[in-house]
């Protein structure tokens, strides 16, 4: 296949997955969001650190992990997205410490504490629109999280990771391209599937 066949077979695959997202009743995506918050919670060792996100739009909701994590004295890592699309890190201080940013985006006010925090985790949590059965995650397609994984593979650090979903997005078969890492694991409302 060609770059520009993936490419485009990608762009496509992206349209129709947040079209669904859209689609999805409020009530549903907020049922869904308590769910991924207590199986994503139990994937975290107690005392651990996990780098998670906050989901803007009808992304699998973030907040009640967020909240679970933080009473579990989980240590929570946000991502604060850099002009260059690389994420810098700063601790999740409860959401009256967010903050808007650039795209949509919240996050925390707190001192950054640099790309390589990442490098603590003992789970990524990386957001995105499917996952396959191999463990291949389509992203949004800005490569943030590509970097991210690539950071990781260079300090040899081996978290588990993980992406939330609506469980439509879990199966078939996502595009991939030779940058694509695959994730450990997939977090849906029904519970975790790992690869």
């Amino acid at each position: 296949m060609t770059a520009d066949r993936l490419s485009n077979d990608k762009a496509a695959l992206r349209s129709r997955l947040l079209a669904e997202r859209r689609a999805l009743a409020a009530a549903e995506r907020s049922a869904a969001a308590e769910a991924l918050a207590g199986h994503a919670a139990a994937l975290v060792p107690p005392g651990g650190t996990v780098a998670a996100y906050v989901s803007v739009g009808a992304e699998p909701g973030t907040r009640p992990l967020l909240g679970a994590l933080a009473a579990r004295g989980v240590r929570v890592l946000l991502p604060v997205l850099l002009p260059d699309n690389d994420l810098d890190w700063a601790r999740y201080e409860g959401d009256d410490r967010l903050s808007p940013a650039a795209r949509g985006l919240l996050e925390p006010t707190g001192p950054r504490l640099g790309p390589d925090a990442v490098l603590t985790a003992d789970v990524v949590l990386l957001p995105g629109l499917a996952v396959d059965l191999r463990g291949v995650r389509l992203g949004r397609g800005g490569g943030s999280y590509d970097r991210v994984l690539a950071r990781l593979a260079r300090g040899g650090a081996r978290p588990l990771l993980a992406t939330l979903l609506y469980p439509h997005e879990l199966g078939g078969t996502v595009p991939a391209e030779p940058h694509d890492l695959p994730v450990d694991a997939a977090v849906t409302p029904e519970g975790v599937t790992r690869f």
